[in-house]
């Protein structure tokens, strides 16, 4: 099942209310502002704090 890309519009990052931005290749929905991913099983984007995984950093 493919992700919706027209729930970007209505969902928002749980932390801090903000933006979230589709990563397509790695399945997960991305904050930005809070340098963390949320993933997505099955079309469905887990939008739960404690399944967040911290973005890291490429030097």
């Amino acid at each position: 099942m493919a992700f919706d890309k027209k729930l970007l519009d209505i969902v928002a990052c749980p932390v801090c209310k903000g933006k979230l931005e589709f990563d397509k290749e790695d399945q997960q929905l991305i904050c930005k502002f809070d340098k963390i991913a949320y993933p997505i099983n099955d079309g469905i984007p887990v939008l739960l704090e404690n399944r967040a995984t911290p973005l890291v950093a490429i030097d």
